[in-house]
């Protein structure tokens, strides 16, 4: 990915970084207003909790954190700023005509082909069950922690866990947490 470093012409600019290849053309299938409720405010409008709400207007759109296209390739469309998490998503169009936000794997492009199911190679955007054939020490990202439930763990920007033992059913991970 191009990134565009600005020169400092305004204190705005001071340090300022673009991505060339992050977009932000939503699609109105998979975004949805959300509320954001609290704002430190009680039921009478008055601050019982300093120093909370403003900020800007956020629309949520809707994640993928289950991968349950199985053995149906997609292709990575865009790659899109998601304000309500700290890592990119990007867009898929599967081959069945299905598009999907998933969360952005480090190191994925626009035009990389993703798959996920059991017998899917191990590279990278694809999902897997971590009863495959994985090798000792690999970085994995958003794993369930029930089957079937969606991805819960290793979801942040750059937060991988490492496949340390694999027992029978179970497996072992290093989390970022330590």
């Amino acid at each position: 990915m191009a990134i565009h470093l600005y020169k400092t012409s305004t204190p705005s600019t001071r340090n300022g970084a673009v991505d060339s290849q992050v977009k932000s053309n939503l699609r109105n299938n998979l975004i949805s207003g959300q509320h954001r409720c609290g704002k430190g405010r009680n039921a009478r409008g008055i601050i019982t909790a300093g120093h909370r709400g403003g900020g800007h207007k956020r629309l949520y759109r809707k994640i993928d954190f289950r991968r349950n296209e199985k053995d149906i390739s997609g292709r990575i469309v865009t790659i899109e700023y998601d304000p309500n998490r700290n890592a990119y998503i990007c867009l898929i169009h599967y081959g069945d005509g299905e598009k999907r936000y998933i969360l952005h794997p480090r190191g994925a492009i626009i035009g990389d082909t993703i798959v996920s199911g059991t017998e899917v190679p191990i590279s990278m955007g694809n999902a897997l069950p971590l009863s495959a054939d994985m090798p000792l020490g690999t970085a994995i990202h958003n794993i369930e922690i029930t089957l079937g439930k969606g991805g819960q763990l290793a979801r942040a920007a750059g937060a991988v866990a490492k496949l340390i033992a694999k027992e029978g059913k179970s497996a072992t991970l290093r989390l970022p947490s330590g």
